[in-house]
């Protein structure tokens, strides 16, 4: 018996609904082969551990006292070697800067929800085992929780802070929805492989100028943090998933506020326009009165381009009593 294939009983979508899967497809295998391509051009430039069944990357500089540099979101951790801080502190500091789980070139696995509290945990217990035993933490932005939250839960390895332009305080932020979306499994994966992925290359240039916005994009920024690392698919899903965490973890972390007792400077650009610094750092301010606080006039989010001098000299501060 002889089947016949009745094409006038296929629905009118049909043949767009095969178009429309045959370019995401094809889509999902250029992502891929970029991201490889990236990889392959731009090789890790430190050294690996692994904790926890987590691998993460990292880099140790200078010499003396112990300094623990953590990223933001977006970037990785070349982002201090782009600004200038990695230079400057290890003159006077021993430094480990570790890629955050999902950033750079360190695993993000799917074992766990990797909360601020959770990254802190980890990257506490490599810098332990890489020899860091009491170290201040020097935070940017969304590091700034991964900070306090290390400094909450390791309060006798970690000896100071220092925050720049961090997010401390719940507010209404339109760009926690669409990163909420992108954070969904699976669903946030089959966009970052189509739709998302050719989203993120178009907003990425005004991203970042948005970042240093009103002063212009240092050129060390691309030459540090190449465009197509910054694309890949795990490092955009890191970007959203700790976007989308940002608000309820800065609600966890609120009331516990006043716990902290280390020396806390607190650094933020008077026109950042990523998070407001009279609402955020000013605010911290009056929560922790033995606090220090700087806001930099003619400066944006990415504060700590501009404040390698000031970081240094908090670092550098006597320990009260």
């Amino acid at each position: 018996m002889t089947f016949l294939l009745d094409k006038t009983r296929l629905p009118p979508w049909a043949p767009l609904a095969a178009a429309a899967a045959v370019a995401a497809l094809g889509t999902a295998v250029w992502v891929q082969h970029e991201a490889d391509r990236a990889e392959h051009r731009h090789p890790a430039p430190g050294k690996f551990i692994h904790i926890d069944g987590v691998r993460l990357h990292y880099r140790i500089a200078g010499d003396g006292p112990a300094v623990l540099l953590i990223h933001g979101n977006t970037v990785h951790g070349n982002d201090f070697e782009a600004s200038g801080l990695l230079r400057r502190l290890s003159r006077n500091h021993r430094l480990l800067v570790i890629d955050r789980p999902g950033f750079g070139w360190s695993d993000r696995t799917r074992d766990r929800t990797w909360t601020p509290a959770e990254q802190a945990r980890l990257l506490c217990r490599a810098a332990v085992a890489l020899g860091f035993e009491n170290f201040a933490v020097v935070g940017h932005s969304l590091g700034t929780q991964v900070a306090i939250a290390m400094a909450l839960g390791d309060p006798a390895h970690v000896n100071r802070l220092v925050l720049v332009g961090g997010y401390y305080f719940p507010s209404l932020r339109l760009d926690v929805v669409s990163a909420s979306l992108g954070a969904i499994p699976w669903f946030g994966d089959a966009m970052r492989y189509t739709v998302a992925s050719l989203a993120a290359r178009l907003a990425l240039g005004p991203t970042v100028k948005a970042l240093f916005a009103p002063q212009p994009v240092p050129p060390a920024f691309g030459e540090a943090l190449p465009r197509e690392l910054l694309l890949r698919p795990l490092q955009q899903r890191a970007t959203t998933e700790d976007g989308a965490h940002m608000v309820t973890q800065a609600r966890v972390l609120k009331p516990h506020y006043a716990e902290l007792k280390v020396p806390i400077t607190l650094v933020a650009g008077a026109q950042d326009a990523i998070v407001d610094s009279r609402s955020q750092s000013g605010r911290l301010h009056h929560v922790l009165p033995h606090s220090r606080l700087h806001i930099l006039d003619g400066v944006g989010h990415m504060a700590h381009y501009h404040a390698q001098e000031l970081i240094a000299s908090a670092l550098a501060a006597p320990q009260p009593g």
